[in-house]
């Protein structure tokens, strides 16, 4: 069991991991916190019962915070138990995922086609096409997010697309070469 500050500094930095410029990885989840301000929230209690009921609190922020859930009271299991799952299961979905989207060209499912646009795969994942988690594996081999995002003007979608990746990429574990052969694989033509 977690004591209830502790589930509050954890929150706190991942917050600020996810909408900001701070890196909770680089910090060791450290922030500027103190048992006063904890205090003196009224919504302690949430921070004392997920300190009690859940035992991975860091992904249970976490996958929430990816849901685009911020604050404590509204987070739920159930994007806990999604993300788990993924993450459980992460080579047969990003093997399923690849399979779905291996009838495009890899180069145009990378690539902004305009600078008003997001590349194919971002548009892959909107639809549900793909997992965010594919998405992000995706990034991690190809940097797409890097090379494309220099070269896309549209500032109300894209920025926030972007740092949910690039913020999510170091949760996501995975071996390397094992899904570089995967994506090889299934875009090769034989």
């Amino acid at each position: 069991m977690v004591d209830p500050f502790e589930s509050y500094k954890l929150y706190n930095a991942l917050k600020l991991h996810f909408e900001s410029d701070y890196d909770a990885i680089k910090y060791n989840f450290k922030s500027n916190v103190s048992p006063n301000s904890f205090f003196k929230r009224k919504d302690k209690y949430f921070f004392a019962k997920l300190a009690k009921n859940q035992k991975d609190l860091l992904n249970y922020y976490v996958f929430n915070f990816i849901e685009d859930v911020k604050y404590i009271a509204d987070m739920e299991d159930k994007h806990y138990t999604k993300h788990r799952k993924i993450h459980d299961s992460l080579t047969r979905t990003f093997q399923t995922d690849i399979d779905n989207i291996s009838d495009e060209r890899f180069d145009n499912l990378l690539t902004a086609t305009n600078i008003n646009q997001a590349p194919m795969i971002i548009e892959k994942w909107m639809h549900e096409e793909i997992t965010l988690e594919t998405l992000v594996i995706m990034n991690a081999l190809t940097d797409f997010v890097y090379w494309e995002g220099s070269k896309i003007t549209e500032t109300i979608f894209w920025p926030d697309v972007s740092r949910k990746i690039t913020k999510y990429t170091p949760f996501v574990k995975f071996d390397r070469e094992k899904y570089i052969n995967i994506v090889k694989k299934a875009f090769t033509i034989a």
